[in-house]
């Protein structure tokens, strides 16, 4: 019986094909014992955290004037006297003590009950008296040659000389004898640059702008 010998190039691809079978079947078996992945279980985005980038901690250098109270049943009973406003709102803003006419030179925020009264920026207490007129009264002096007045206190909760934060409570509204027919408010002056001016003018502006 004659002998059959396989040329070297023949035998080289016999295990070559061998080789490439048992590697196409290993990766056969192990893609069959992998769980299949669901789509629909992943959600898929195209942003980065430095897109839309939001700040985190507020500039404790960004310092706006605020309302000296937090109580949205507060409301403007008496607004502050302007030459330039239109008649209705100087009518509103005379005041009466003793048969005598007083232009106000403040706001007064009334509200049935007491609500409480708050800094409109940090500052230092510079006074606290009991006026004859105004009742109980808060000075602050602030940055930038402000001074804020609250008249009209039934309560104050600070001392003088005492560093004070915006928003920090300094007292409760009250009544004074100046404005007996307006019942329980807070009687709020803004003193800036020396001036007086109407608070109604200044909140949420930066105190770096004026």
């Amino acid at each position: 019986m004659k002998q059959v010998r396989l040329k070297k190039g023949v035998i080289y691809g016999i295990y070559s094909l061998i080789g490439i079978s048992l590697i196409g079947t290993i990766y056969l078996i192990e893609n069959a014992t992998k769980p299949s992945l669901n789509t629909d279980d992943y959600k898929y985005v195209s942003l980065t955290i430095f897109d839309d980038d939001i700040p985190v901690v507020a500039d404790s250098n960004i310092k706006k004037i605020i309302r000296p109270y937090n109580n949205e049943d507060v409301k403007i009973v008496k607004n502050y006297y302007d030459y330039q406003s239109d008649e209705n709102s100087q009518q509103n803003s005379i005041m009466i003590y003793q048969n005598t006419y007083m232009q106000s030179s403040g706001v007064c925020y009334g509200k049935t009950d007491v609500f409480n009264v708050m800094s409109i920026l940090d500052g230092k207490v510079i006074d606290i008296k009991e006026d004859e007129l105004l009742g109980k009264t808060v000075q602050i002096q602030h940055e930038n040659n402000i001074i804020s007045i609250y008249q009209s206190l039934s309560d104050v909760s600070v001392k003088k000389d005492q560093d004070i934060k915006a928003g920090e409570i300094i007292g409760t509204s009250g009544t004074s004898n100046l404005n007996k027919d307006i019942g329980n408010h807070l009687y709020f002056e803004l003193i800036i640059n020396g001036s007086i001016v109407n608070p109604e003018q200044y909140y949420d502006k930066l105190v770096s702008e004026l």
